[in-house]
C-alpha cells in the first residue's frame, strides 16, 4: 500500500489527469493478456523521459514497488503489479524521435506501435524485422521487454538483433545510455543486449535506437499439407539445411487444422495432420530458384499437397489463416495456457511426439503451432488453469513438458518471456551460480529492488 506521504508527493510532482490512485480507474492496469489481475495502488502516465526519472525517483525514496506497462498484449504476467505499489504506463509516449533512412536507423519512444514504425519505414522502402502476432496493437517497449520476434525472425532475427542502442531509467532514478548509432561497436558491455529482454526488472526504457532493413523485392509463400506431424517436423530440418534461409517457417499440427476449419471456414484437407508454410523473400531474379529450393526440401513420403501462392491475395488469405489460429483457440478456450518452448530443429518431433503424450496422459487437448524454423513451437493446453481441478493437473503436465525441452537441450521461452508465469520454471534451465549472478546485476541496477518485482526469479521458498 501506498501512504499518505508518498500521495501528496505524487500530486506535487505530476498534475492531475497523468496519474489516477482512485481503485476503480486503477483496476484495468492491473491486467495484461495472461488474464491474470492484481490492483495498482496508482497509475503514473509518462509523456516524456523526464516523467519517468521523476516517477522513479518518488517510488526509490518511498520503496514503492513499480511496474512499467506498455499496450499489455504480453501472455506471462509481466505487466501484472503483483506487489500493489505503482503502474508506470508509457502508452503516451508515442514520438518518432528521429527516422533517418541514410543510416537505416529510427529512434522511437516506448510506446509507439510496432504497426507505426512498419508505416513509415515502409515510406522510404524499409522494415524493421520483429513482427510478433500482435504488431497491430503492442508497442516498442513491449517488444523491447520480451525480446519479441515473429516469423521473419527466422531469417532477420529478434528485436535484440535489431535495436542499436538504448536510453533507459535505473532503479535509483539514474538515467543511462548504452549501445551505438553504427551497426558495429564493442566499446564497453554489451548493456543493450542486457537490457532487451529484461521485463523491466533492470531499468524502463524511454528511447530505442532501431535498426531497420530493406524491403525484399519480392516474396513467394507456399504451403503444404502432411499426413502426420513427423513428416512436416522432418521436412523442417530439410527446408533449414538449404543454402537459402526462408524468412518464415510456420508449423500448424492437426489439432489446429481442425479447429481453423471449423472456426475460419477454410478448405483444408480432411486427412491432414500438419501443414508448414514457408515463405522466401529476395531479388526477381534469384526467386524462382529458391522457391525451387524450398519446394524441393518440403517433399517428405508423408506429403498430401503442395502449392505455391502465385498472387497477393493468395499470400494474404494463406497468412490469414495462420493468424487465425490464435483467436480460434481463445473462443474454445478463453483460459488456454499458450507456452513458446524451443529446441534445435532437429528435436522438433521429439518434442511433439512428446506433447500427444501428455495430451493423451492427461486428457489434455494440446494444440501446437508456431515458427518451426527455429524450433520455436508454442504449445497451447485448452485447459483453464484457474479451475480447482484442472489446475493442478496442468501444472504438473507444464512441468513434465518443461523437463522434457530442457532435456531436448532447448529453452523454455522463445519470445514471450518469463513474468511470472514461468518464473517458478526457470532453475530447470538455468544453472544455480549463474541464477545468482543475475541477481547481482539485478541488485546493481535496482538496489531496493523496486522494478517489477515477482518476475522472472523463482519465488523464495
Amino acid at each position: 500500500m501506498i501512504n499518505s506521504s508518498f500521495l501528496r508527493a505524487l500530486t506535487k510532482n505530476f498534475p492531475t489527469g497523468k496519474y489516477y490512485t482512485d481503485p476503480a480507474d486503477c483496476w484495468v492496469y492491473g491486467y495484461d493478456n495472461s488474464r491474470r489481475h492484481s490492483l495498482p495502488d496508482a497509475v503514473i502516465f509518462a509523456e516524456s523521459h523526464e516523467d519517468i526519472v521523476q516517477a522513479v525517483k518518488l517510488c526509490y525514496e518511498y520503496g514503492i514497488p513499480l511496474t512499467a506497462r506498455g499496450r499489455a498484449s504480453g501472455t506471462t504476467g509481466g505487466a501484472i503489479p503483483l506487489k500493489g505499489g505503482v503502474v508506470l504506463s508509457l502508452e503516451r509516449m508515442q514520438k518518432v524521435i528521429s527516422f533517418d533512412p541514410a543510416n537505416r536507423i529510427m529512434v522511437v519512444e516506448p510506446g509507439v506501435l510496432n504497426a507505426e514504425v512498419q508505416t513509415l519505414a515502409k515510406t522510404k522502402g524499409f522494415f524493421w524485422p520483429p513482427d510478433p502476432t500482435s504488431s497491430a496493437y503492442c508497442c516498442i517497449g513491449g517488444n523491447l521487454s520480451c525480446n519479441a520476434a515473429g516469423p521473419r525472425s527466422l531469417k532477420y532475427g529478434t528485436t535484440r538483433e535489431n535495436t542499436l542502442g538504448l536510453t533507459a531509467v535505473t532503479g535509483t532514478g539514474e538515467t543511462i545510455q548504452c549501445g551505438v548509432y553504427t551497426t558495429k561497436g564493442v566499446v564497453g558491455y554489451d548493456l543493450t543486449r542486457l537490457l532487451i529482454g529484461s521485463e523491466g526488472t533492470l531499468g524502463i526504457i524511454s528511447q530505442a535506437t532501431l535498426k531497420l532493413t530493406p524491403l525484399p523485392q519480392a516474396k513467394r509463400t507456399l504451403r503444404a499439407f502432411y499426413r502426420d506431424i513427423k513428416g512436416a517436423a522432418q521436412a523442417v530440418t530439410q527446408i533449414m539445411s538449404q543454402p537459402v534461409t526462408p524468412c518464415g517457417c510456420e508449423f500448424i499440427d492437426g489439432n489446429a487444422i481442425q479447429m481453423i476449419r471449423q472456426h475460419a471456414n477454410a478448405d483444408l484437407p480432411e486427412n491432414a495432420g500438419s501443414m508448414l508454410m514457408v515463405e522466401v523473400d529476395g531479388s526477381e531474379d534469384s526467386l524462382a530458384s529458391d522457391v525451387k529450393l524450398m519446394e524441393n526440401a518440403a517433399h517428405h513420403a508423408s506429403l498430401i499437397d503442395l502449392a505455391v501462392a502465385q498472387t497477393t491475395e493468395e499470400t494474404e488469405k494463406l497468412w490469414a489463416i495462420r493468424k487465425s489460429l490464435s483467436q480460434a483457440l481463445r473462443s474454445l478456450s478463453p483460459h488456454k495456457i499458450n507456452e513458446d518452448v524451443v529446441v534445435p530443429i532437429s528435436n522438433i518431433p521429439a518434442l511433439l511426439e512428446y506433447t500427444q503424450e501428455l495430451a493423451a496422459q492427461f486428457n489434455i487437448t494440446i494444440v501446437n503451432f508456431g515458427h518451426a524454423g527455429n524450433g520455436n513451437i508454442h504449445v497451447n493446453l485448452l485447459i483453464d488453469p484457474f479451475d480447482p481441478i484442472a489446475g493442478p493437473k496442468a501444472k504438473e503436465c507444464l512441468n513434465l513438458l518443461f523437463d522434457k525441452v530442457v532435456a531436448l537441450h532447448g529453452s523454455l521461452s522463445g519470445e514471450h518471456g518469463v513474468g511470472m508465469e514461468k518464473r517458478d520454471y526457470v532453475a530447470k534451465e538455468i544453472p544455480l551460480p549463474t541464477l545468482k549472478l543475475m541477481q547481482q546485476i539485478k541488485a546493481q541496477f535496482d538496489p531496493k529492488g523496486i522494478l517489477n518485482p515477482g518476475k522472472f526469479f523463482p519465488e523464495s521458498k
